[in-house]
């Protein structure tokens, strides 16, 4: 069955607390079960973004159609704080995952393979762990699964609201932000490393 949800910044929708609700129900799902159509962007919602649909994996959208990402930011599981903007500069990709979401067993160690090849190179990952109601269970599967990459705990999944007005309709999702600070590719579902790498790649040639 298929379901999504937008997850909504702070001042572009009225509706904020219906649309928590709603993701609280959303991240459960274990599979994203929407695919993407043709990335889009409607750059009508109050100087914000709001996303039409979901990129084909691989792709990124349009230089000139993206738009800023929202304020994110959120406690690591390190202890420490994380915010989106100190990683200006850098292309950055946001994982949204959970340790019990099948998908992302497999998806979150793969990820960090491609984060280790290039993180050297101006990339940097950061996992949101959303939906773990244990965080020292979570602290035990990233240890068991040698993940290295930087992972916020956000069981509420805060850090979505935080972003932007999402296609996320489950778990594994995944977000790329540009070198800019700008939203540059939005996937639902697994996504296999070729495909990652290959946004990355786009970007990467970018200015």
């Amino acid at each position: 069955m298929c379901r999504s949800a937008r997850f909504t910044l702070d001042g572009v929708s009225s509706n904020g607390a219906r649309i928590a609700a709603v993701l609280a129900v959303a991240l459960v799902l274990p599979v994203a079960a929407c695919s993407g159509g043709k990335d889009a962007v409607d750059q009508g919602a109050n100087n914000g973004f709001r996303y039409v649909s979901a990129n084909k994996q691989g792709t990124v959208i349009a230089a000139d159609k993206r738009k800023q990402a929202g304020p994110l930011a959120g406690t690591l599981l390190s202890g420490s704080g994380y915010q989106l903007s100190e990683d200006r500069g850098k292309i950055v990709v946001l994982n949204f995952f959970a340790s019990w979401c099948g998908p992302c067993q497999n998806e979150t160690p793969q990820f960090d393979q491609v984060y280790r090849d290039r993180k050297t190179s101006g990339v940097q990952f950061v996992g949101l762990d959303v939906k773990d109601p244990s965080k020292s269970a979570s602290q035990a599967w990233l240890q068991n699964k040698q993940i290295t990459f930087p992972v916020i705990y956000d069981e509420p999944g805060k850090t979505a609201l935080q972003l932007g007005d999402l296609p996320l309709a489950g778990l594994p999702a995944t977000v790329v932000v540009d070198r800019q600070g700008r939203v540059s590719a939005v996937y639902v579902g697994p996504v296999l490393p070729k495909d990652l790498t290959n946004a990355l790649d786009q970007l990467a040639k970018e200015a």
